[in-house]
């Protein structure tokens, strides 16, 4: 297990930008991938984005494609989360989670993912 805490999140105006970091805490952060989330009430937690272990390769969400960027600081033990031009629907809770497969190429399906943060609130006024 690794411990993950996510910060960055706030209140923007549509248009606007955000960069969400997540810390890890642990030796196994290098070996493994590391995906956002999101989740709002009612609903189930989504993917957003993923990069793998070297980051070399980034996934995204359809949603969020062209305009969030994933990026990772080994060295820090740290996962970004850059978003610009974001918009109402992109309000959330976002989370930061660790693909449980050391050295493999990440999924999008949550349950493959084996520690989470707490979570960092974002919210986009119109």
């Amino acid at each position: 297990q690794v411990q993950l805490v996510e910060s960055g999140g706030g209140l923007v105006q549509a248009g606007g930008s955000l960069r969400l970091s997540c810390e890890a805490s642990g030796r196994t952060f290098s070996s493994n991938a590391m995906g956002w989330f999101r989740q709002v009430p009612g609903k189930e937690r989504g993917f957003v984005a993923a990069i793998n272990w070297s980051a070399g390769r980034t996934y995204y969400s359809e949603s969020v494609k062209g305009r969030f960027t994933i990026s990772r600081d080994n060295a820090k033990n740290t996962v970004y989360l850059q978003m610009n031009s974001l918009k109402p629907e992109d309000s959330a809770i976002y989370y930061c989670a660790r693909f449980s497969a050391s050295w493999s190429a990440p999924s999008s399906d949550r349950y493959e993912y084996d520690s989470w943060g707490q979570g960092t609130q974002v919210t986009v006024s119109s």
